[in-house]
Parts: structure tokens; C-alpha cells; sequence
């Protein structure tokens, strides 16, 4: 994706099930929940730069002893900040107290984040803003262990402004409207009724506050509290949760739109957001690590019992394609099959794109992400030519030769790295008005590939949402190589609609798609179209979300998928730029078949999992309409 756009965060859950010492004899260090936890959050470095966040545990400590320990940072690198300020604590408790620190009790006791659970957050800012106070772990503190309570997630809920309604009408007063807290102060009450609910019972049998105490700890019911909280949810999400005492767990929404992973054997439950950043962290093959189900919560207790419980009825999985395209890491083994598909897909676009010219066009790929498609993208071009040649050669029958043979043989297509972006110049960059020239610093182009003015250059992205970066930067950097005619295709299909669960895209007005079906309306002389809408999304936003009909889907019946990739095209292209321009787009049938248990696709066809999203749709329009640049949730 040349746009940046940023997108779902990252969440690691990691539970020691043996005593601290055990990893200590094993593998050398009573730090090994950390330095795993490190690993995880240090290869999900793709799904969040703004900051990031850890909090630890530690089981059975004596009173008076600090039992939960959380470190955040919005450093350039926070995952490496937050670990080297964890490590300096070590050093530190070394430095003073050699003769004890080979002791792992001693250690629990008095060195910080020594603990048996461990949550780690990574994180990406769509609301709020980029201050540590914004970071996961968030903290819900009491005196009381089995009331305290640490939250992290990869979501974003469309009902906020309901939930917190909801709050107030249980009588809370939230300080704050960010989804994070209010979905922490959710759980928060439930987890104070059962915490009342317990004390209650023990209370009728004589126990005494103390004993209450430990009672409590043994028998709070983390689903039912899970169950309560999430009733009013809308959105895509993964939460995990801590609780003072050791229990903890990780729910998933019920259609699966964000992913959660999960490993598990007699010494460590993990849970994370990408599958081989499991396997990789841990050493284990694919098939131990399984896909937490969509509805579902995974529950460890503190005594270390670990359960999957039905949490919200799962419904039609709507698992974030997205994630399939681009976000997610590519080393997984679906993954890569599947943008090896989305490349192979374009092929008979592509071929007819370039009049089955294969001798005079030039193929290529920016950024690196797409490499994979590229693949799938030349292995189909691969198997035309190959065809190609079969025909040649069986129309020579007798006649052939070595020489013909040859020449036939050696067809194939003209691959380059035409374009590479250089990660120096990037830190250069600043952003002031000076911004649009020295952007075009950011990539180096490899001069003489193409045969100035006669070959087409046919150049692979992930996806176009804005097309920003395409017009001012790349298309006039290609065109310094003095092609005949550039092709710009799109791994994934036209971006038309807002997404609310969980990528950074909720303003209709900066998506290329949505501004050519605008464009092509005005010229059409239908702008009568927008004023209808405009009545009709404001009238679905007056009745109950689960009610509303998404209304902008109709801008798009009037156009062919083609008549908008051609005015994207034309919106694209610079002024004083030489070259013809093409798009291409992904088609949905394309999509679906390259990834086909990912079918989330809201924001290509305006088909939303949930209520919210519908309402989010119209909320979006509204908002173009009357010129308010702001995001619809």
C-alpha cells in the first residue's frame, strides 16, 4: 500500500503454567516470559508504531508486595523502550543485591514485572491522541485484587457514544468517552457484581473477610462477566484482560473480524493477534497453533486452568480481508497462498491491458508487501507464455529447428525492481510546505530497464485508497524512465466505503473510488442523485441502527466497476504527465476466491458484519455532504 494508512493493532496474552524457577533450570532465565513476550511484540511491529504497552502479573504474592507492574511508551521504537527500561530494573537488582539475585523468590518479591502473566498491546491511534495515556494496557485499580483490572484489545467498536449512555445509566460516571475505557469500565462493573455477588454468598456461610478474600479469587465467573459486558458491543475486536488476582483471557467478536491465534502446552498458554509470530516466538508447526473462535473467549484461571467458552453466539464469519492483503505478516502460510491468488487473478486484466504484448512491457512492484502478489502475478503470466510457446512449437511439426526453437524458448516476461524506496531519505522528510518536493526523494527509480517511449510499465500495488502518494510521487518518478504507457494495478478491489472495525479509513472524501463516482455523477449531470441520498442517510440515521439500509451503495449502481477505475485514472494522473495511465482494479469474485474464509469486505462492497457499520456508512455521507471532515464513529 503506497498510501499509509494506519490500521488494527497488535495484542499478545502469554501465561507461565510452571513455577518461575522452572524456566530458570530449562532454559536459563526466570525472564522467559518476558523475553518471549518481547519476541512476540517485537515481530507484530507491523500492526502499530504510535506506542505500546505491557503489564505483568505476579501470582500468590504476599500483602504488601506489588503484585502488577505496566510500563508504556510512545517512543520512535516503544516496544524496544519499554523492554530496555524492564532490563535496566534487572540490572539494577543485580547491581545492589548480588548475593540474592540468583534467587527466583527473591526476585518475584522485589524486582519489578516478574510476573506469570503477561499482556503486551502494540498500537495504532485512530482516536485520541498519540500520549502514553492513550497506550494498553489500561489500568482499573482497587484495593481489592480480584477487583483490579488491566484491558487491551485490536478493536474498534461503532457504538461508543451508546456505550457510554449505558455507563451512565448504571450509574457510573466515566471521565473519559475513548472506546478502551469505556469497554474497561464495562467489564469493570460486572466484574464488581460478581466480586458483590461472592462476597455475599461467603458472607452467609461465616466466613470472614479474609477467607471471603481467597473465595472470591477461586470462583469468579469470567465468562458470565464476559457475557454481560459484551452485550451491547458493535464492532470488531479483541479484548484481553487481566485480573488482579491471575485470572485472565481474550474474547473475539462474534463474526470474526479481527484475529487471535491461540498456542498451548503444559508449560504456556499464548494468545496473539498473528499466527507465525506464534510459531516463530515458540518453535511449534502450524497445526498446534489454532484460531481463536469467532464468539469465543479463551479463560485461564488463576490456578491455571484453561477453557474456550461459547461467550456471544458466533454468526457469519466476516474475517477482515484486509488482513489477508496487507496487514497481516505474509510468512503465514494461508496468507501467502492467498496473495499469491490475488496477483494470478489479474492476469487476464493485466494481458488485455497490454494487447498480449508480453516482448515491449516491463513488470514491476511497489511497496515490498506486494511482492508476494507480484508472484502470483508473474506465475500467471509465466503460464500464458508457456502456452504460448506449446502452440509455436507444435505448429512447427517436423519443420522445427534448433535456432526456431530457441527463439521460441526464450520468450518470457520482462521482470524489474523498478522502483525502491529508500529508508534513508524517509527521516528527511518534514511537514511543512516543502513536503510535496522532498517526497519525491523517498524512492530511487533503476534507470534504462524500459525502452523509452515504446514499452508499457505495468506496476503491482497492494491496494489505492486515497491514490495520494500515486500522483504526487510515483507516477511522476515513473515517468522519468519515458515509458510509452503505465499500468497501475490494485491487488485489492476499489475502497468505496468507511471502515469501523479497526482500519484508519472513516472519511468518504479521501477515497480515490468514492471521488470518481462523485466526478462521473457530476458530469453525468445527476447530482440531484446526492441530494436524494443525502435525505435518505439522514432519515436512516433516525431510526435504530439495526433498522438503517446502507444508502451509499446506490452511488455506486449508476457505474461500472470499469467507467470508475477510468475516472480514477483520469483523477490521478498529473498534469505534465507523459505517459498514458491505466488502472486496475481487483474484482470482488477475484477477492473472494483468492481468500475464501476471509470474507470481509464492507469496505469494497458496503456489506457490514454488524448494525453499526450500516450506520457508520450513512453517518460518513452526511457528513461529506454538508462538508464536515471528520470520522463518522
Amino acid at each position: 500500500m503506497s498510501d499509509k494508512i494506519q490500521h488494527e493493532c497488535g495484542v499478545a496474552l502469554i501465561r507461565l503454567l510452571k513455577p518461575l524457577d522452572f524456566y530458570k533450570q530449562k532454559y536459563g532465565s526466570s525472564r522467559y516470559g518476558l523475553h518471549k513476550m518481547y519476541q512476540l511484540m517485537d515481530k507484530m511491529i507491523n500492526r502499530g508504531q504510535d506506542g505500546a504497552g505491557v503489564a505483568t502479573i505476579k501470582l500468590n504474592t504476599d500483602a504488601g508486595t506489588t503484585y502488577i507492574d505496566r510500563l508504556r511508551s510512545v517512543e520512535p521504537k516503544a516496544t524496544q523502550d519499554i523492554f530496555s527500561q524492564i532490563n535496566d530494573l534487572y540490572i539494577e537488582a543485580k547491581t545492589k543485591n548480588p548475593e540474592k539475585y540468583d534467587d527466583i523468590e527473591w526476585q518475584k518479591q522485589n524486582i519489578p514485572f516478574m510476573g506469570e502473566l503477561i499482556l503486551g498491546h502494540l498500537r495504532y491511534g485512530t482516536f485520541g491522541g498519540n500520549t502514553v495515556t492513550s497506550c494498553h494496557p489500561f489500568r482499573r485499580q482497587n484495593n481489592w485484587k480480584a477487583r483490579n483490572l488491566l484491558v487491551a484489545g485490536n478493536f474498534n467498536l461503532t457504538n461508543v457514544d451508546e456505550l457510554l449512555e449505558h455507563l451512565i445509566e448504571l450509574g457510573q460516571h466515566p471521565t473519559e468517552r475513548a472506546d478502551t475505557v469505556t469497554v474497561m469500565e464495562k467489564i469493570g462493573h460486572f466484574l464488581d457484581k460478581e466480586n458483590d455477588r461472592l462476597f455475599k454468598i461467603f458472607k452467609e456461610k461465616g466466613l470472614n473477610n479474609f477467607e471471603i478474600s481467597k473465595e472470591i479469587q477461586k470462583n469468579i465467573d469470567v465468562a458470565n462477566i464476559l457475557i454481560e459486558s459484551s452485550k451491547r458491543w458493535d464492532g470488531g475486536y479483541v479484548m484481553a484482560g487481566m485480573m488482579g488476582h491471575g485470572d485472565a483471557f481474550v474474547l473475539r467478536d462474534p463474526n470474526g473480524i479481527r484475529p487471535a491465534y491461540v498456542y498451548q502446552d503444559d508449560e504456556v498458554l499464548v494468545v496473539a493477534s498473528e499466527r507465525p509470530v506464534i510459531q516463530t516466538v515458540f518453535n511449534v508447526p502450524i497445526e498446534e497453533v489454532k484460531e481463536l473462535k469467532p464468539g469465543y473467549a479463551i479463560i485461564v484461571k488463576k490456578d491455571g486452568e484453561i477453557t474456550e467458552e461459547e461467550i456471544i453466539t458466533p454468526l457469519e464469519r466476516k474475517a477482515c480481508s484486509f488482513e489477508r492483503i496487507y496487514f497481516s505478516r505474509g510468512n503465514d502460510a494461508d496468507i501467502y497462498k492467498e496473495r499469491q491468488l490475488l496477483g494470478r487473478y489479474l492476469v487476464p486484466q493485466v494481458l488485455k491491458a497490454i494487447d498480449y504484448d508480453l516482448e515491449n512491457t516491463v513488470f514491476s512492484y511497489i511497496p515490498n508487501t506486494a511482492e508476494v502478489a507480484f508472484g502470483g502475478l508473474v506465475e500467471g503470466i509465466d503460464e500464458h507464455v508457456n502456452k504460448l510457446k506449446a502452440t509455436e512449437i507444435l505448429k512447427l511439426g517436423s519443420n522445427i529447428t534448433e535456432p526456431t526453437l530457441s527463439k521460441i524458448l526464450s520468450a518470457h516476461p520482462r521482470i524489474h525492481k523498478i522502483i525502491i524506496k529508500d529508508a534513508k531519505q524517509r527521516t528527511f522528510i518534514t511537514a511543512d510546505e516543502s513536503r510535496d518536493s522532498l517526497v519525491n526523494l523517498v524512492y530511487d527509480i533503476t534507470y534504462e530497464t524500459v525502452n523509452k517511449n515504446i514499452d508499457t510499465l505495468v506496476v503491482l500495488d497492494d491496494s489505492i485508497v486515497r491514490g495520494t502518494t500515486l500522483k504526487q510521487s510515483i507516477l511522476k518518478i515513473l515517468d522519468r524512465l519515458h515509458p510509452k504507457k503505465i499500468i497501475i494495478i490494485s491487488s485489492a478491489p476499489q475502497i468505496r466505503y468507511p471502515d469501523c472495525y479497526g482500519i484508519d479509513m472513516a472519511v468518504m472524501s479521501k477515497f480515490i473510488a468514492f471521488n470518481a463516482a462523485i466526478a462521473l455523477i457530476k458530469e453525468t449531470k445527476k447530482e440531484s442523485i446526492l441530494d436524494s441520498l443525502y435525505e435518505k442517510a439522514k432519515a436512516e440515521l433516525l431510526k435504530p441502527k439495526e433498522e438503517q439500509i446502507n444508502v451509499v451503495q446506490e452511488i455506486y449502481r449508476t457505474f461500472t466497476n470499469e467507467e470508475i477505475s477510468v475516472k480514477i485514472a483520469e483523477l490521478l494522473k498529473p498534469a505534465d504527465l507523459k505517459a498514458d495511465l491505466q488502472i486496475i482494479y481487483q474484482t470482488i469474485e477475484g477477492l473472494h476466491q483468492s481468500c475464501p474464509l476471509n470474507l470481509g469486505d464492507w469496505y469494497f462492497t458496503g456489506n457490514y458484519p454488524t448494525p453499526g457499520g450500516i450506520k457508520v456508512a450513512n453517518k460518513a455521507f452526511v457528513n461529506y455532504m454538508e462538508g464536515k471532515n471528520e470520522r463518522a464513529y
